[in-house]
């Protein structure tokens, strides 16, 4: 992230921080919006900028999340392969994705959620995507259980399974979440 924020801005990090401690806002959130809007950040990079200046414990937040997602896959540790290769295509989008885990899923959001990662059963995963206007076709399904977060599911047994029709589908879903 650190050598992504100088390439990006052309200002190494501590520039950045500066640039936070001169405002006076303490807020996490706060932070973030005030690089967002008034110096042109992505979601991504004013996170990171906003844990650094703040000193807040980044690491142990990307702990809590790889607990969350580890506690997920206790019992269907043959998932997290799938779950790796949605993972690692996902962020790869943007560093304006936002991942948050939660209990039983992943969500990842841009302006608004356009996917999410679910261990179904112990020999497949959902992942619901959010696609408006997109035809119900073949491995394409209805949301089923994810209701109004979604409004499609792929259903992936394995790691072939995330193959480049499943990558075109988050593509488009990520695209209309702006």
């Amino acid at each position: 992230m650190e050598k992504g924020l100088l390439e990006k801005t052309g200002k190494p990090l501590d520039h950045w921080i500066k640039v936070v401690k001169a405002s006076g806002i303490e807020k996490h959130k706060a932070i973030i919006d005030h690089l967002k809007s008034e110096h042109g950040f992505t979601y991504g990079f004013a996170n990171f900028v906003a844990h650094k200046s703040r000193a807040s414990d980044a690491i142990s937040l990307q702990e809590q999340d790889t607990d969350l997602v580890s506690l997920q896959y206790q019992g269907k540790e043959s998932l997290k392969p799938i779950y790796d290769a949605l993972h690692g295509f996902l962020i790869s989008l943007g560093d304006d994705v936002q991942v948050s885990p939660k209990k039983g899923s992943v969500s990842y959001i841009r302006k608004k959620q356009f996917a999410l990662i679910k261990p179904a059963t112990k020999k497949r995963i959902d992942l619901g995507l959010k696609i408006k206007d997109r035809a119900i076709e073949g491995r394409l399904e209805d949301s089923g259980p994810f209701g109004s977060m979604c409004t499609h599911r792929v259903r992936l047994e394995s790691v072939k399974d995330v193959d480049q029709e499943v990558k075109g589908w988050i593509q488009e879903a990520y695209d209309a979440s702006v």
